[in-house]
């Protein structure tokens, strides 16, 4: 098998990612080089990402590097994944999942929600939306960029704490800035949150694909992450969408809790679903009709109205 050329984004939690990759692929015997590139959401700083458009802020010029055989795999946090791939590309590995919880980051350790008066620094609208709802004294800033950038955005003054994935933070090395754990079932994360996905064009060589997939997937991540994704799918989220989704796992069955949250944070859907893992993607499904019959659908379109205008 010839070399496998990996794209990923050139930020340092993502070049961490397509190392990780690289490595699993490397305890499998398989060779591979790493060829980052800058994508639309990481040009554009000053704009919320609703605002550049949900689909394919972090993937678009990723994806021509595969269509045009540049790369052969594309590494990325599987959070930042539109619902729907475009045609001829698709998702072909998951790995093991860190924690998925969203964490407050600050050099004051004594930082935290409940706190009055203090200024959050971020620009998810799922996260902006959930502070609405959860804790609504809380004031938002936008702050866009790569951890290092958000971080140094801090220090200067712009707010008082970050709020991030776990996932993120650990790996870049920021633990000690963590003052506050949000908890999952209030605080519910974005579906795919804390693994790492690889992508592909369908017409990849099957024989890279299976290489690829059986170095690299963790098949219990992969069973919650197809759940997820269903959910998501159903709902046409994308990642400028407050839409939230976690999957779990006991035994042989799967549990997955998600919903919806109104922008303004007045209202939110939360519904919950279980059944086997083989029917993964069955029950992610049955979830968001679930979701949408409760309200969810007058909601999302409340919300891509607003975020359109």
């Amino acid at each position: 098998m010839n070399k496998i050329k990996i794209g990923t984004r050139g930020s340092k939690l993502a070049l961490w990612q397509a190392y990780h990759v690289q490595t699993l692929l490397k305890a499998k015997n398989i060779e591979s080089e790493i060829i980052p590139f800058e994508t639309k959401g990481d040009k554009i700083l000053d704009v919320s990402i609703a605002k550049i458009g949900s689909k394919g802020v972090f993937t678009e010029e990723i994806e021509e590097q595969l269509a045009a055989g540049i790369i052969d795999i594309a590494v990325h946090s599987a959070k930042d994944m539109q619902s729907e791939l475009p045609d001829g590309f698709e998702l072909i590995a998951f790995t093991e999942r860190e924690l998925v919880n969203d964490v407050l980051l600050s050099k004051n350790k004594e930082a935290n929600l409940n706190q009055p008066n203090i200024v959050i620094g971020t620009s998810s609208t799922r996260r902006v939306s959930m502070l609405r709802h959860l804790y609504p004294h809380v004031k938002t800033v936008p702050v866009r960029g790569n951890l290092q950038t958000r971080i140094a955005r801090m220090e200067e003054g712009t707010c008082d704490a970050l709020l991030l994935a776990y996932a993120g933070m650990y790996r870049m090395g920021y633990s000690s800035l963590m003052v506050q754990k949000l908890s999952i079932d209030e605080f519910t994360p974005a579906v795919g949150q804390g693994s790492i996905t690889v992508e592909c064009c369908t017409s990849l060589d099957p024989a890279i694909k299976s290489a690829v997939k059986n170095a690299v997937t963790h098949a219990p991540s992969e069973s919650r992450l197809i759940c997820e994704r269903a959910f998501l799918r159903k709902l046409q989220g994308g990642c400028s969408i407050p839409v939230f989704g976690l999957a779990t796992l006991n035994n042989n069955e799967i549990t997955i809790k998600g919903g919806v949250v109104s922008l303004d944070g007045k209202e939110i859907i939360r519904k919950e679903i279980t059944g086997q893992i083989s029917d993964a993607e069955t029950i992610g499904t049955k979830l968001a009709e679930e979701v949408l019959a409760a309200g969810g659908d007058r909601i999302l379109k409340e919300i891509r109205v607003e975020l359109e205008g």
